[in-house]
């Protein structure tokens, strides 16, 4: 995430919480996902092992209204 931060020009904020606080009620009613998670302004681009770069990249690449990548046009 840190050089797609740094391709685009984005902030990358990482945050990082122990176990409990992400299965505590706190975080349910926070409207965040579980964690893993990765968000682009408020949209899920990836949760869990499934979290691709190139599936971020898009997501990033739609919020900056950027047409797709070579990759994926």
């Amino acid at each position: 995430m840190p050089r797609l931060g740094e391709k685009y020009d984005l902030e990358v904020v990482n945050i990082t919480r122990s176990r409990e606080e992400y299965q505590g009620e706190a975080h349910r009613v926070s409207g965040l996902p579980a964690a893993p998670a990765v968000m682009v302004d408020d949209e899920l681009a990836g949760q869990g092992p499934e979290i691709s770069e190139e599936k971020l990249e898009e997501v990033i690449r739609r919020h900056l209204l950027l047409p797709p990548s070579k990759t994926q046009a």
